[in-house]
């Protein structure tokens, strides 16, 4: 078997600010980098074996705060990023809802956008849990694979890998800046669901 544990990046400006970050790459602030630097210790105490990350700062750098600890380098997958925004990257709710509001409606309700060049939940939950798949394919079956990413990627790529509709989404709940969903996946039952948002 092998455990996956999806680890949502610190708390950034933009996530303090309510701002909708997508693929911008925005830097952890001191509240968020000090969120991995405890975490790390918690996550380093699973024993993992890999260690992947997106490749845009906020994950980059919550991964790095861990790197340490488990003696592992970090390997960095642009498959692993946030979701695109498009034209809503920087804005907050209030101006989306502004200038999109139906488009605003149908991103909450985890259907397709088709509007500001925002990336669809299926080509998201297709990327990000292809990146992962991989990841389990090329690791031991013992592995415990830690993957530094966001938090639509994580609930996206958890919906797909478990073979749900991109719609269940939301139920998940938030992603917490520096919290984790965990995964099992064995060869004979698949993918598992062990537990979400562990702080």
């Amino acid at each position: 078997m092998t455990l996956l544990v999806l680890w949502r990046h610190g708390q950034t400006a933009w996530n303090a600010g309510g701002r909708v970050q997508g693929q911008t790459d925005t830097p952890l602030s001191d509240i968020g980098a000090e969120q991995a630097r405890v975490a790390a210790p918690r996550l380093a105490a699973l024993k993992p074996t890999v260690l992947i990350a997106s490749d845009l700062r906020r994950a980059a750098d919550t991964a790095a705060a861990l790197e340490a600890l488990a003696g592992l380098p970090v390997r960095h997958d642009e498959r692993l990023r946030e979701r695109s925004f498009g034209r809503w990257e920087g804005l907050t709710h209030a101006e989306i809802i502004a200038g999109w509001p139906e488009a605003f409606e149908r991103w909450r309700r985890s259907e397709q956008v088709g509007d500001a060049d925002v990336e669809e939940v299926d080509a998201l939950g297709k990327r990000t849990a292809t990146a992962l798949q991989e990841a389990v394919d090329n690791a031991p079956d013992d592995a415990v694979i830690v993957a530094a990413t966001h938090g639509a990627a994580a609930r996206y790529a958890t919906c797909a890998l478990l073979g749900w509709p991109a719609e269940f989404a939301p139920t998940l709940g938030a992603l917490h800046n520096c919290h984790s969903t965990h995964l099992l996946f064995d060869t004979v039952r698949g993918w598992q669901m062990l537990a979400h948002n562990v702080p």
